[in-house]
C-alpha cells in the first residue's frame, strides 16, 4: 500500500512546495483563501451577537478548516525528504500551531475551564503568520531593514541618550512637585514625549520645563522621519535585485532554486547544505 502511494510523492511535492508551477500557484491561492477565511471566522466569533446567532455554523466551518490544515500539514511531512527538518522549521511550527488550538479545545470542557478555553482559542490567530510565506514582497522589506539596521541602531542610540539627558534635566527643573518624582520617571516622560505619544499623566509646570518639552516635541518628529527615510532609501536602492538573482544550487529537499544569500529554502524551510 505504501509503495503504491510513493508515486504520488513527487507530484504532490511539486504542487505543495513548487510555487513556480501553475499547480503550485493555484494551491497557494486556495490556501490563502482558506487562511483568510479562518482568520475572518476567528474575528467574527469574538463578536457576541454573531457568535450567539451563528455559533453552530462557525463551529462546523472551524472544524472543516482545521481538517484541511491538518491534511496539508501531514502531507508536507509525508512528501518532504527530511520530515524532522520541516517540523522544526519556522513554517513547520507555524503550520502546527495553526491547527493545535482547535484540538486542544477537546481537552478543555466544562464551565470551570471556560476561561482557559477562550485563551487557548486565541492562539488560532497565529494562522495569520502562515500568510508570511506567501508574500514575496515581505522579503524585500526585510532585506531593506536588514541593510539599514546599523544606521537605525546608531540613530536609536542617540535617541536613548537624548531621552536620558533631557529626562534628567527635567527632573532637576521640575522636581517631585510636578510629578517628576525620580529620574527613571522623568526619562519615561521624555520617551513618551519624544515619540509624540503624549499620555498626559505627567507634564511640566514651569516655563523652562515647558520650553524644554516644546523642543523635545519638535525633535520627536525627527524620530519618526529619520528611520523611515533610512529604510526607504535602502528599499529604493536594493529594489528586488537580491531576490531576483538565483544561486546555482538547488534545495536538497524540494529541488527548487534558492535565493542568492539563502541559508534556508524559502519554499520548504529546509537548511541548505
Amino acid at each position: 500500500m505504501l509503495e503504491a502511494l510513493e508515486k504520488y510523492k513527487k507530484p504532490l511535492r511539486v504542487i505543495i512546495f513548487g510555487s513556480h508551477t501553475p499547480a503550485g500557484r493555484n494551491f497557494d491561492l486556495i490556501l490563502l483563501v482558506v487562511i483568510l477565511l479562518s482568520i475572518a471566522l476567528v474575528m467574527l466569533e469574538s463578536v457576541a451577537e454573531v457568535s450567539n446567532r451563528y455559533h453552530d455554523l462557525i463551529f462546523i466551518a472551524e472544524w472543516i478548516i482545521t481538517g484541511l490544515f491538518t491534511i496539508e500539514y501531514l502531507l508536507r511531512i509525508w512528501i518532504t525528504e527530511r520530515p524532522k527538518t520541516y517540523i522544526l522549521s519556522f513554517y513547520g511550527l507555524i503550520d502546527f500551531f495553526a491547527i493545535l488550538p482547535t484540538y486542544l479545545e477537546l481537552a478543555f470542557t466544562g464551565a470551570t475551564a471556560f476561561g482557559v478555553l477562550r485563551a487557548v482559542r486565541l492562539l488560532r490567530v497565529f494562522r495569520v503568520l502562515k500568510l508570511v510565506q506567501y508574500i514575496g514582497e515581505a522579503k524585500v522589506l526585510l532585506y531593506s531593514i536588514k541593510s539599514s539596521l546599523n544606521k537605525i541602531t546608531v540613530f536609536l542610540s542617540y535617541v536613548i541618550i537624548t531621552a536620558t539627558l533631557i529626562g534628567t534635566v527635567m527632573y532637576m527643573i521640575e522636581g517631585p512637585e510636578s510629578g517628576f518624582t525620580s529620574i527613571p520617571r522623568s526619562i519615561y516622560w521624555a520617551v513618551v514625549t519624544l515619540t509624540t505619544v503624549g499620555y498626559g499623566d505627567i507634564s511640566p509646570q514651569t516655563p523652562l520645563g515647558q520650553f524644554l518639552a516644546m523642543l523635545l516635541m519638535v525633535i520627536g518628529y525627527g524620530v519618526i522621519a529619520v528611520p523611515t527615510g533610512l529604510v526607504t532609501a535602502d528599499l529604493v536602492k536594493s529594489g528586488r535585485k537580491p531576490f531576483e538573482e538565483k544561486d546555482n544550487r538547488a534545495c536538497n529537499n524540494c529541488n527548487n532554486s534558492v535565493l542568492l544569500d539563502a541559508q534556508f529554502c524559502h519554499h520548504c524551510g529546509a537548511k541548505l547544505l
